[in-house]
């Protein structure tokens, strides 16, 4: 399993259950959360192998911005 943590845009629950179905599309994906309480509105995603560039694509489709921050 791979944990992937990206700083986003997203600012709310609302916004948050936009995303949920591009990200829920995604087979790879295990499980990922949003912590809107942090100053970099933290995505942390578990999966099998997903591509950032991909979690990255799939935000930015729906209007937000997303950067992978390395651990």
């Amino acid at each position: 399993m791979d944990v992937l943590i990206f700083k986003t845009s997203v600012a709310n629950r609302q916004e948050v259950n936009r995303i949920h179905p591009l990200l829920s599309s995604l087979a790879e994906i295990r499980q990922y959360n949003f912590d809107l309480e942090d100053c970099d509105k933290i995505l942390r995603v578990v999966s099998n192998g997903v591509e950032p560039q991909t979690i990255n694509h799939m935000l930015q489709i729906a209007g937000f911005t997303c950067e992978e921050l390395l651990y």
